[in-house]
């Protein structure tokens, strides 16, 4: 970006990836919706953006972005870099990768392995403009932009010392992805949802926090706590479930629950069972 990127913002992630944009000395707009909710489509204004960003999955929150909304971003905005934050819905997400120039994703969420590789996914349109903004003299960053990283990658080479480790896990999960199908992926990722989901709107303590069905995330699942989730995840943690408390304001009310690929259904229905039991 060289003057201006517009950001869609309903949560801590999608908040982040404007301030930096701001520290970066770029003019960053920010079109907000409440915690809990996504920005409209109609609602961003930006006909001099050179990039949108959407947090597909607001981590935060488990608000999810529907995907018809960055169909319609892309139509209303066709010169503008479509920027996706899928941290935590990748590979569940059935992006179309003709509407948006990048993606990026980390391995610690859906492919459930240890912190500390990422995944950047860029289109030329991407590269051209970095490399017409260099052009101009202007700073695009500095040992990792992405001219110097594509220079290193044409010769297989890493722009320092790599996750070796991490690289060889992620090429062995993403070989057990491809041999199970993303169909199926997909189809087992819905049902433990739709199963947690129903397990805290019929809890009397408990409620999903993003109260739009169709918002919610199928891969983060945040419940509302009545006086406070403490007591909760302290009881999963003694039945051996680790549960994630709220994130920021919302630590001592909510309780998060990671649903990825890598969670089996019978793990997903145990934690539903004791849910259901507890309180009772």
């Amino acid at each position: 970006v060289e003057q201006q990127s517009a950001h869609l913002v309903n949560g801590s992630f999608s908040a982040r990836f404007r301030e930096i944009s701001e520290l970066l000395g770029r003019e960053a707009l920010g079109f907000e919706a409440p915690y809990g909710t996504c920005v409209k489509p109609g609602e961003v204004i930006a006909p001099q953006a050179e990039l949108i960003s959407v947090t597909h999955n607001e981590t935060s929150t488990g608000a999810m972005q529907p995907l018809e909304d960055i169909a319609a971003l892309r139509q209303a905005y066709p010169e503008a870099l479509i920027a996706v934050d899928g941290v935590s819905s990748l590979p569940y997400v059935q992006l179309d990768w003709s509407l948006i120039d990048s993606a990026y994703f980390s391995v610690q969420k859906c492919f459930g392995l240890p912190a500390g590789l990422g995944v950047w996914l860029v289109n030329e349109r991407c590269i051209a403009k970095a490399e017409a903004i260099q052009a101009k003299g202007l700073s695009i960053g500095s040992y990792h932009t992405l001219p110097a990283m594509l220079e290193k990658a044409a010769k297989y080479q890493n722009a320092e010392t790599p996750n070796v480790l991490g690289i060889y896990l992620l090429g062995k999960v993403a070989g057990d992805m491809l041999e199970k199908g993303i169909d199926m992926i997909r189809r087992e990722t819905e049902y433990k949802a739709a199963l947690l989901y129903n397990t805290l709107e019929q809890h009397p303590q408990l409620s999903a926090f993003v109260k739009e069905e169709r918002l919610r995330s199928r891969t983060v699942v945040v419940g509302e706590v009545a006086g406070g989730s403490t007591a909760l995840i302290d009881y999963l943690k003694g039945k051996g479930m680790v549960t994630g408390s709220g994130y920021g304001s919302y630590k001592l009310s909510h309780v998060r629950i990671a649903n990825f690929p890598t969670t089996s259904k019978e793990q997903v229905e145990m934690l539903a069972d004791f849910i259901t039991a507890f309180g009772v």
